[in-house]
C-alpha cells in the first residue's frame, strides 16, 4: 500500500478516514510534554493496582480470623482463599473479550464500583458462604480493574517516559500488600470484629469510583479505533487545553504523520476474529512470549510471597518473626520499582526485564543454599526487590506490543495465564515443599526464572522511545 503523507499544524482538519483519525490522534497525543495532567491519570489509575494488592495480600489475614469464627474445614479455607483468585481469573478473560470493545474507563469505573459493593457486603457476611460469594464477585471485579488500567495508561503515557509511567504499576501493587499488612496488623488484630471493619475499608474506592466517572477520560486512541471519531478528537482537545493550562505554554505543532490509504485497523472484529488475531504475524511471537513469562512470573510471585511464612517457620523462625520478615519483604517490592523504571528507559524493557529477572533468581538460588537465618532473610528480601521491580517493565512492554484495537484483548489474554501461574503455584508448591524441603522449594523457583530469562532474550523485541503506533502497527 502506498502512504501518503499528512500534514497537521494548529488546528486539526477534519480526518478522512478511521485510520487517519487515529494516526491524528497519536500523533497529538505523542507530542505532548509529561505534566501533572499525565500524573493525576496514572495515579487514577495506578490506585486500582494497589487494590488488586490489597485484596491478594488481605485474604491471609482475614482466614484465620474467619476460620475459628465459621468453623471452616481445611477444603473451606481453601476455596475462601482462593476465591478471589478464580473471581479474577474470570475477571482476565472479561477483558481479553470486552477491553477493546466496552472500553477502557467504562471498564474501570464499573469494575472498581463493583470490587468495593462486594467489599462493604462481604463486610456483614452472616456465614462463609455469603463471604465466599462476595469475595469471588470482588475478585471478578478486580480481576477486570487491574488488567484494563494497563492498556489505559499507556495510551496517554508520553513516548519518552512510558517505561516509568505505566511500569509505575508495580510500585501501587506492591503497595496493596504493604497496606494489607498495615490493616491485618492495627485493624483485625486489634478489634473483635476487626476482619469486618477490615472489609470496609477495603471498600471505599467505590467513593474514587464516583469521582472517576466525572474525571478520568476515555483513551482517545481506542475512540478513534472503534470509529467513534468525534468523541477522540473532543477528548484530545481537552487534554490538550489541560497540557497548556499546566504548562503555560503553547504545545508543539502536530509532526506529519504517515498512514496507509486502507488498513484494517478500524475494522470491528467478531470475538473470535479478536482473539485469533493475537496468533497472526506479526502479534504471535510476542503473543507465545507474553504468555510464558506472565505465567512464569506469577508463579515464582505468587509461590515466593504465599509459602514465606510457613518456609520460614520450618526453617526455624517463630511465627511472629516470620510474620515481621514478611512485612520486610514486601516494603522490598515497592523499592524494586524505582530502578527498574528507571532502567527500562535507559537500557530497555526487553534487557530490564532480563537484568532484574537474573539477579531475582541469584537471589532464589542464595536462598536454596543458604547457610545462616541472615543470609535467609537478606536473600529473601532481594528476591523481592528484584522480582518486582522486573514487573515495572513488563507492565509496560505488555500493552506495547499490541496495536490498539487488540490492546485490550491481548493484555487480558496474557492475564489469563498470569492468574494460572498464581493459581498453580500454591498447589504445585506445597504438594512438593514436603520432598524438596525448603532449598528445594527454591532451587525450582529458580529454574522458572531460567526460563522466563532465555525466552524474554531471544524473543524480546526493543520498545523504548517508540510510540504505540510504530511498535505495535
Amino acid at each position: 500500500m502506498t502512504p501518503r503523507t499528512i500534514g497537521t499544524a494548529g488546528r486539526t482538519p477534519a480526518p478522512a478516514s478511521p485510520e487517519h483519525a487515529a494516526a491524528l490522534v497519536a500523533a497529538r497525543l505523542d507530542r505532548l510534554p509529561s505534566t501533572r495532567v499525565q500524573r493525576g491519570i496514572l495515579a487514577k489509575g495506578g490506585l486500582s493496582t494497589t487494590f488488586d494488592g490489597l485484596d491478594n495480600g488481605i485474604v491471609s489475614f482475614l482466614l484465620p480470623v474467619v476460620t475459628g469464627l465459621f468453623a471452616l474445614s481445611g477444603l473451606e479455607q481453601g476455596l475462601l482463599g482462593s476465591s478471589a483468585l478464580i473471581g479474577a481469573f474470570a475477571g482476565a478473560i472479561a477483558v481479553s473479550l470486552w477491553g477493546d470493545r466496552v472500553g477502557r474507563r467504562n471498564l474501570l469505573v464499573w469494575s472498581m464500583t463493583v470490587y468495593s459493593a462486594a467489599m462493604i457486603v462481604g463486610a456483614v457476611s452472616p456465614d462463609a458462604v455469603f463471604l465466599l460469594v462476595t469475595r469471588l464477585v470482588g475478585g471478578v471485579a478486580i480481576g477486570i480493574n487491574a488488567n484494563i488500567v494497563m492498556p489505559y495508561l499507556a495510551e496517554f503515557a508520553p513516548v519518552k517516559g512510558r517505561g516509568r509511567f505505566v511500569g509505575s504499576l508495580a510500585a501501587f501493587f506492591a503497595g496493596g500488600y504493604v497496606v494489607a499488612a498495615l490493616i491485618g496488623f492495627f485493624v483485625i488484630q486489634a478489634f473483635d470484629d476487626g476482619w469486618r471493619i477490615a472489609q470496609l475499608i477495603v471498600g471505599l474506592p467505590i467513593v474514587l469510583a464516583v469521582f472517576w466517572r466525572r474525571s478520568l477520560p476515555e483513551s482517545p486512541r481506542y475512540l478513534a479505533t472503534r470509529g467513534r471519531i468525534e468523541e477522540a478528537f473532543a477528548e484530545t482537545e481537552r487534554l490538550e487545553a489541560r497540557v497548556v493550562k499546566a504548562t503555560g505554554r503553547p504545545l508543539p505543532e502536530v509532526p506529519e504523520v504517515s498512514v496507509p490509504q486502507q488498513t484494517t485497523g478500524a475494522r470491528q472484529l467478531g470475538y473470535a476474529q479478536q482473539f485469533a488475531a493475537l496468533w497472526q504475524a506479526p502479534y504471535a511471537r510476542q503473543t507465545t512470549l507474553l504468555w510464558i513469562l506472565w505465567f512464569c512470573f506469577s508463579f515464582v510471585y505468587y509461590g515466593f510471597l504465599v509459602f514465606l511464612p510457613t518456609l520460614l517457620v520450618e526453617r526455624g523462625f517463630s511465627l511472629s518473626e516470620s510474620f515481621g520478615y514478611t512485612i520486610l519483604v514486601e516494603v522490598a517490592q515497592v523499592a524494586g520499582y524505582f530502578p527498574a523504571a528507571a532502567l527500562s528507559e535507559r537500557w530497555d524493557r526487553k534487557w530490564s526485564i532480563v537484568t532484574f529477572l537474573l539477579v531475582g533468581g541469584l537471589s532464589s538460588l542464595g536462598l536454596a543454599f543458604a547457610v545462616n537465618d541472615a543470609m535467609v532473610v537478606c536473600c529473601s528480601i532481594a528476591l523481592a526487590f528484584f522480582l518486582n521491580g522486573a514487573y515495572a517493565p513488563l507492565y509496560t512492554y505488555t500493552p506495547e506490543v499490541y496495536p490498539t484495537r487488540l490492546r485490550g484483548t491481548g493484555v487480558g489474554a496474557s492475564a489469563i495465564l498470569s492468574r494460572v501461574g498464581a493459581a498453580l503455584a500454591p498447589i504445585i508448591l506445597g504438594a512438593a515443599s514436603a520432598s524438596l524441603s525448603f532449598g528445594g522449594v527454591f532451587l525450582l523457583l529458580f529454574a522458572v526464572i531460567v526460563v522466563a530469562v532465555a525466552v524474554v532474550a531471544t524473543m524480546g523485541i526493543t520498545t523504548r522511545s517508540r510510540s504505540l503506533e510504530d511498535i505495535g502497527g
